[in-house]
């Protein structure tokens, strides 16, 4: 009964002070912390906890059952001792990971004690093929050796990548503690800044959302810090890429996660929120911890809790897991999973900014987007303009992977060339010539070898006919067969569709079918029958699609067909992290 009461505590104390549930929804706090934290200490989820949750919550079974069916992240059947978890999405497609699976397969496919399974992107691109042993992250090489200790005492805790150089952005020296570092915070919350100088700021550097979607950072802090004056506001960071390609935020939460906590506190002070979180997917264990410590001497320090920097204000922090789902990157989906529904995007407006969690004004912005704001508030909006090139402004992370010889995060002043950056990454694998790139992560269109030129930018990337996206470069030797990696690219959407509308959970499953049709025949190419349907699938998907990642699905697979769209038609079309389902809108 001990250990009873402790979970009805912990679900209970996951209940948003003072906030009621939306009409039309079931009442009370949301259970994906609580199914989290049972399937963290089984591995799985037996129906007769499923049992005593309903009745220490109180709430209906059959709503349970709903969000289990949902999260691919919940297991309802007991666990094999070694759960093989083998990424098949483009970068690691292109670093041999087909056949780096079925050597797996050959070793242990009729292994009792190992389930091997392919999964989505595991946003360890700079390792690809990435894998992961009883959700231990590792690079391929590793697997015999984690296997071996799964059958014993265990995997083990990886450690989050470290960087020997500090990042040329950050205003903090190496090594600075807490008590080092939050000072643009500390000066906010002493009255030596104010707010809406903190907005002016922001708005002057031009700094955009740098998940993707680009929404000027400073007028969308604005809006929240306006809207419904006097209410109870939230703040999150959406940490939730997932995107084959991305992992820049990733490497932004484990080696800057003083800038990431500093961005989301000042926001929350600026709006006017109380309670903040940081919302990461659960395959980012090594992170979560990074944060999760940082955020505990935050507390020691009295830097957050009831009296934040002895100001007299609360702002309390925490940390979200994601119970699995690209589909989370899309803020309403996020924001639904987060209320303990199915992660679903709602229709828009209304916005988050007015409408967001639990109906009440919420500020959502990327892990990057934050970590940028203390930068610009400390050293000013002129100095952030000055570090792009040309009419760019401001740092950029970008992940880069693929056909390169270093695979990682750079970070490079705004409008660097797509070329400046393969040879920061040591250019093509082998020494190759470039064939294609997607320059914004999966849900960007492909671009040639003729546009390696382009400055890597919003407007420019647009006006390429692509997007600038995720930060996500992934290269493409010359003679990879680009329609086979465009539609790895929409097996990806596939299967990440939640499948609310029909356009996306309808159109990227014929897509598919017809495109793996074509190339299980033996050819790279469509016939003009064929070519014709994707085109009309496309432009349904594309105009119908309730949410970006039904939008974007199909334009890599039309992008390397060699049909021109045109600029004007790239920037009509809606860019929503993660993304497809881009965050920062």
């Amino acid at each position: 009964m001990t250990e009873l009461s402790d979970r009805a505590a912990e679900v209970r104390s996951q209940r948003v002070p003072g906030v009621e549930a939306r009409a039309g929804k079931f009442p009370g706090p949301s259970l994906i912390p609580a199914l989290n934290a049972i399937q963290a200490r089984l591995g799985w989820l037996p129906r007769e906890e499923l049992e005593e949750l309903a009745r220490d919550a109180r709430r209906p079974r059959y709503e349970i059952e709903g969000l289990i069916s949902f999260y691919p992240h919940f297991r309802t059947e007991p666990p094999v001792k070694v759960a093989l978890h083998v990424c098949h999405d483009l970068p690691c497609w292109l670093r041999d990971g087909e056949a780096r699976t079925a050597e797996l397969r050959e070793r242990y496919g009729a292994d009792a004690d190992v389930e091997l399974v392919e999964v989505s992107c595991l946003g360890r691109c700079d390792s690809a093929p990435a894998v992961a042993v009883n959700e231990r992250p590792a690079p391929v090489a590793e697997v015999d050796e984690l296997v071996d200790a799964a059958r014993g005492s265990g995997v083990g805790d990886a450690a989050a990548a470290t960087r020997v150089e500090p990042w040329p952005n950050d205003p903090y020296p190496a090594g600075s503690g807490v008590d080092g570092r939050y000072a643009t915070l500390r000066a906010l919350l002493a009255g030596e800044l104010d707010a809406d100088d903190i907005v002016a700021t922001l708005k002057d550097s031009g700094l955009r959302g740098m998940g993707g979607a680009g929404f000027p950072t400073g007028q969308k802090w604005s809006l929240v810090r306006g809207a419904q004056p006097g209410t109870t506001k939230y703040a999150i960071v959406n940490a939730d890429e997932s995107e084959p390609g991305t992992f820049k935020d990733r490497q932004i939460l484990a080696q800057q996660p003083h800038l990431v906590l500093e961005g989301l506190l000042l926001g929350m002070a600026v709006v006017g929120a109380e309670e903040g979180w940081v919302f990461i997917r659960h395959e980012y264990g090594p992170e979560e911890h990074v944060l999760r410590e940082e955020i505990d001497a935050l507390r020691a320090a009295g830097v957050v809790g009831p009296d934040a920097c002895g100001s007299g204000r609360r702002l309390n922090i925490d940390i979200f897991v994601s119970p699995g789902g690209y589909i989370l990157g899309e803020e309403t989906a996020l924001l639904e999973c987060m209320e303990g529904h199915r992660g679903e995007p709602r229709n828009k407006p209304p916005f988050p900014g007015n409408y967001g969690l639990h109906g009440r004004p919420t500020l959502i912005n990327s892990v990057e987007t934050f970590a940028d704001v203390p930068v610009i508030v400390q050293r000013g909006a002129q100095w952030w303009k000055d570090q792009g090139v040309g009419d760019s402004v401001g740092w950029k992370f970008f992940a880069v992977s693929g056909h390169v010889e270093r695979p990682d995060v750079y970070c490079v002043p705004m409008g660097t060339t797509v070329r400046e950056l393969i040879d920061l990454a040591g250019g093509v694998t082998g020494g190759a010539e470039v064939g294609a790139v997607q320059p914004g992560g999966a849900s960007s269109n492909f671009i040639g070898p003729d546009q390696l030129d382009l400055r890597l930018d919003f407007g420019t990337a647009a006006e390429a006919g692509t997007m600038l996206g995720s930060g996500a470069l992934v290269v493409l030797a010359e003679g990879t067969d680009l329609l086979a990696a465009s539609t790895n690219v929409l097996r990806f959407f596939r299967n990440e569709s939640c499948g609310k509308c029909v356009p996306c959970r309808v159109g990227s499953t014929k897509a598919h079918e017809l495109l793996r049709g074509v190339i299980e025949s033996g050819s790279s190419t469509l016939d003009e029958t064929q070519r014709g349907r994707i085109l009309q699938l496309e432009e349904a998907m594309r105009k119908t699609s309730i949410c970006g990642l039904g939008q974007v699905a199909l334009g890599p697979v039309v992008s390397v067909l060699g049909i021109d769209k045109g600029g004007a038609a790239a920037r009509d079309q809606p860019r929503p992290n993660g993304s497809a389902a881009q965050p920062d809108r």
